[in-house]
């Protein structure tokens, strides 16, 4: 089964933290980027299995957008 989900990253003084945006309680951090992105990976795997495991709803991705807006103030 593929699911599909919304990987948030934000630079820390560490180096970067890792959640997704619909399963909030998955979140990591990595020294860079890289491995930032493949301990989230590696959450979410374990996550959506322990609760497969458990028959527990799996949160799923739903049809919101998510974009980056900019704006220039004057």
């Amino acid at each position: 089964m593929d699911f599909k989900y919304t990987a948030k990253y934000t630079k820390i003084p560490s180096g970067y933290m890792g959640q997704i945006i619909e399963w909030q309680e998955i979140i990591t951090e990595g020294k860079d980027l890289q491995e930032c992105r493949f301990m989230l990976e590696d959450a979410l795997k374990e996550m959506v299995l322990a609760y497969q495991q458990q028959g527990k709803d799996i949160p799923l991705n739903t049809t919101d957008i998510i974009e980056i807006l900019s704006v220039e103030v004057a």
